[in-house]
């Protein structure tokens, strides 16, 4: 259990990195009217679809029937993290509004993000990869 804990904070790791990098390059590239927004949804975008990848592969161990069925399990994976996202857009967006230096949405959003992947992890296993849950019960 504690080695899964290791790697399944490890990816949430890899993932949160990619998110707050996607975030600082977009706003980089555009500095114009809600662009903390449009960065925040390119950044939950590169670390949703990352997050899965590692989460199915490596965590879950799940191999999917073929697209279709790697569709409908990304939808419901997706779906579970909405409550997660706005916890992690919540905290980014609080500090961001609370302090004021520059870094402070990154710190939100990491801190954000580690309580919206506790979260997610147990969301995940008990509705996304029930399967796994059976064989290790």
């Amino acid at each position: 259990m504690i080695y899964l804990a290791i790697k399944y904070a490890f990816f949430a790791a890899i993932a949160t990195g990619a998110n707050i990098l996607s975030q600082h390059l977009c706003l980089q590239l555009y500095g114009g009217p809600f662009s903390l927004y449009a960065a925040m949804a390119a950044g939950t975008l590169v670390g949703l679809v990352i997050k899965y990848v590692l989460d199915k592969k490596f965590i879950f161990y799940h191999t999917t029937a073929g697209a279709r069925d790697d569709m409908r399990k990304f939808i419901i994976y997706s779906s579970m993290g909405v409550f997660t996202t706005l916890i992690f857009w919540g905290s980014e967006l609080l500090f961001n509004y609370l302090f004021t230096f520059t870094e402070a949405k990154y710190l939100g959003a990491a801190i954000g993000l580690g309580i919206g992947y506790i979260t997610k992890y147990n969301l995940d296993k008990r509705f996304v990869f029930r399967e796994w849950q059976k064989e290790t019960d």
